[in-house]
């Protein structure tokens, strides 16, 4: 299983992948670089603060929110990229065969691939997490209080996106497991966003449906739960202030959301495992 997923890596190094995320995630750092010093600028002009609430909070953590949800995304088209045509595709190119006939079971190549992408996503995602912690702490003097768990919910659903593109890879061609997969991502965000819409307006219908979206693909979830350890330091009308930004949905979650996540991963790799034990290559 090593070796496979030793192959797997290679292979990316052999196409480029990783010199071209090194080169885009560069660009990201340096504009989220020059975002920061003109955000803390702007509050250097104003003043140490008004009303209860402190400018320098507010603003280090909305900007570091802001590479939370930039470090999801990149991961998250990191691990799909890894692993969409992981399966199907690599069948309908000849190159699986080969690997099966030998002492090698399905299960051993898609784990395989599996432990691969997810660990090169994960340790990608707290690369540039611990970058992003690093640019702001030293251009605006602002450190979150709760630095691991932000990192482990965004390294967890990470790996929670590349298990169900992997499993896509299973079911679906390389460009409509694409599809789905990212399709599948961007209504996990928008419920998360209709969740903040619906706790403003006390829509109790509109807050479950979010609920229910969040923890169907729980990515969103431990976003969102990210977010609230990012503020879980903070009181009064500041905290207020900051469980409406960046992007809405701020909220801490208590281990039930981490087991389930957990849960998660285990049913999907299951069901891909037994999707991959009857597929027909």
């Amino acid at each position: 299983m090593k070796v496979l997923a030793r192959f797997a890596i290679q292979e990316a190094l052999r196409r480029r992948v990783f010199t071209v995320v090194a080169v885009l995630t560069a660009g990201f750092l340096a504009l989220y670089a020059l975002g920061v010093w003109q955000a803390f600028k702007i509050v250097d002009d104003l003043g140490s603060g008004f009303n209860g609430v402190d400018p320098k909070v507010v603003v280090g953590s909305t900007m570091f929110g802001l590479a939370l949800f930039g470090t999801l995304f990149l991961g998250v088209v990191l691990a799909v990229f890894l692993t969409l045509g992981t399966i199907r595709g690599d069948a309908e190119r000849g190159l699986l065969q080969p690997l099966l006939v030998r002492p090698i079971t399905r299960r051993e190549v898609l784990l395989s691939r599996l432990f691969a992408a997810g660990g090169v996503s994960g340790a990608y995602v707290l690369a540039v997490y611990l970058l992003a912690m690093l640019i702001t702490g030293a251009i605006g003097g602002w450190w979150p209080g709760d630095p691991v768990r932000p990192a482990l919910a965004l390294m967890l659903g990470v790996v929670v996106m590349t298990a169900l593109s992997l499993a896509g890879s299973v079911l679906l061609a390389s460009t409509a497991n694409g599809i789905a997969v990212f399709m599948a991502f961007g209504t996990g965000l928008t419920a998360g966003l209709l969740g903040v819409i619906g706790n403003a307006l006390n829509s109790g219908p509109l807050t479950t449906a979010a609920d229910v979206v969040a923890y169907a693909l729980p990515f969103e979830a431990l976003y969102q739960t990210a977010l609230g350890y990012l503020t879980s330091g903070t009181t009064g009308f500041t905290r207020f202030a900051l469980q409406l930004g960046p992007l809405g949905g701020a909220r801490e979650a208590g281990p039930g959301l981490w087991l389930w996540a957990l849960a998660y991963l285990g049913l999907v790799t299951a069901g891909a495992l037994a999707a991959f034990k009857r597929a027909d290559l």
